[in-house]
């Protein structure tokens, strides 16, 4: 079990590291490292903990836990939160001090022109990899597509989008 417990402190606290703009853009590498790599979990299993991690409160990013859990038990589920949250908070904690001295300074102005589309494209990356795990054909594709341009277009709550997703897969079949 140690062997595993330190193969997910290593992979979440770098991935924490990495996790800027929100964790979904992580999720690839998480992805990769957690069914790919370690054969933590599925494909498919991975996709239903991404879904749960974003219909549960609380931060999305809590998918980590899930991840543990199923590779250790709930001593992987603790030692996945804290590599997960630990080294990420202290990071922001020291550079929030420098941050707020260089509010008027040009570097920092650029740095937050840079930002905004890495992390757009991160979270764009983590959609089409989540979608390697669901079943193939016209019907995911499609639930996906509407599902994504009703967000994008109105305000309705993700929850009803969830919702109305699985109500179609009901009516339909998988």
């Amino acid at each position: 079990m140690i062997p595993v417990l330190l193969q997910l402190l290593t992979l979440f606290a770098g991935l924490s590291m990495l996790a800027f703009g929100g964790g979904t853009g992580i999720i690839p590498d998480m992805q990769r490292a957690a069914v790919d790599h370690y054969h933590w979990v599925t494909a498919h299993e991975f996709l239903d903990m991404f879904a749960i991690s974003r219909a549960a409160p609380g931060p999305g990013s809590l998918i980590v836990v899930l991840v543990g859990l199923k590779a250790a038990g709930l001593a992987g589920a603790a030692v996945s939160f804290v590599a997960m949250f630990g080294p990420s908070c202290l990071a922001v904690h020291v550079i929030a001090r420098f941050w707020q001295k260089a509010a008027k300074s040009a570097w920092r102005a650029v740095v937050e022109r840079a930002l905004a589309p890495v992390a757009v494209g991160l979270t764009f990356a983590s959609g089409l990899s989540l979608m390697r795990g669901t079943e193939h054909g016209w019907l995911p594709w499609g639930i996906t597509a509407a599902t994504a341009a009703v967000f994008a277009l109105t305000e309705i709550s993700p929850i009803l989008l969830l919702a109305g997703g699985a109500g179609v897969l009901l009516v339909v079949g998988p």
